[in-house]
């Protein structure tokens, strides 16, 4: 195995919310040895354990290796080559982060850090060796989906950037795709969709609920086969061209948060955890909803993986086995 390899290391992990639990477990079940620095080490174990949980309850393989470990403090030098950081979009605190692990790590480790809104040149600039930081945005349940978004800039190493994509796709079953311009497109292109629709509920044009089902029934329905690109392909190009030189003036160019929305987070509904967010919440429907998730997010991987992304011909297709459940 080569120096440049991230094949079964072990692997930092830094964060505090849903996703730092799910990188965990996806990192476990390839055989990596996890050690978890987070402000609320209880909460994140207990979600890995949900996880754990979940995947024996559905006869799924067990995961590898041991426990996930703590770290209480960043103060002894670590032996970890990789350190994957997930940190809410603030540049203080990315730079906190980045200059702390850059006092206990070697020189040679790679530090992996969401960007979602900043620019991949801002968090380097925070470093002391810029080349090591390399944007990587995941998705939750980060152990049950293929997406995980790589972003570099000219200053970053090719061979570690390589030697991570390379493990995301043998050993973590991601597809990852690789951005060189230090930007996001991921949160990009939901912002767009979301302004829209921000913009049709301000305006009375539709209800949020409507927002959501035509959503959910059209768009959610084929992107699990097929891209946005793929799909126009499939349908014919030329209806979309038509239909976009008509409605691109109309298309919202807001640069305001609506009014409605802004409300909405004031008055401290912030989504589920809290009994209301753009929905009203009793009490349990939370964890439900949760647990639904989880189960849903089984599924449409298993679903997924029968269609790859290039539709290469597989056993599965050949069968012509229609996918149908009682």
């Amino acid at each position: 195995m080569t120096k440049t390899s991230y094949h079964q290391t072990a692997i930092l992990v830094v964060g505090s919310c849903k996703l730092t639990s799910s990188i965990a477990v996806c990192l476990m079940q390839a055989g990596h040895r996890v050690t978890l620095y987070s402000d609320d080490c209880q909460a994140v174990q207990a979600r890995i354990k949900t996880h754990t949980a979940a995947i024996d309850q559905l006869n799924l393989s067990a995961l590898q290796g041991v426990d996930c470990e703590e770290l209480s403090e960043l103060k002894e030098p670590l032996e970890h080559r990789l350190a994957i950081v997930i940190t809410p979009e603030n540049l203080a605190q990315k730079g906190d982060v980045i200059r702390q692990l850059e006092a206990v790590l070697s020189p040679e480790a790679l530090i992996a850090i969401n960007t979602e809104s900043l620019p991949l040149d801002a968090l380097q600039q925070q470093a002391a060796q810029p080349e090591r930081i390399l944007g990587v945005n995941w998705t939750e349940p980060a152990h049950t989906t293929f997406f995980l978004e790589v972003i570099t800039t000219s200053r970053n190493s090719d061979v570690l950037t390589e030697a991570f994509c390379e493990t995301a796709r043998s050993d973590w079953q991601k597809d990852p795709y690789q951005l060189h311009r230090g930007n996001g497109i991921r949160t990009r292109m939901l912002c767009a969709m979301i302004r829209e629709a921000f913009y049709l509920v301000e305006n009375g044009y539709v209800s949020v609920e409507g927002i959501d089902r035509g959503c959910r029934n059209d768009a959610g329905y084929y992107m699990p086969f097929a891209g946005n690109f793929r799909y126009m392909d499939l349908m014919g190009t030329f209806i979309y061209g038509l239909v976009m030189k008509d409605l691109n003036p109309e298309l919202s160019k807001s640069r305001h948060v609506p009014q409605f929305f802004q409300d909405l987070i004031r008055q401290g509904n912030w989504g589920m955890d809290s009994g209301k967010g753009f929905f009203d919440y009793q009490q349990g429907e939370p964890e439900q909803w949760d647990a639904r998730l989880q189960q849903f997010s089984y599924q449409i991987s298993q679903l997924i993986s029968k269609y790859p992304f290039n539709y290469e011909e597989t056993k599965e297709l050949t069968d012509a086995q229609p996918l149908m459940h009682d």
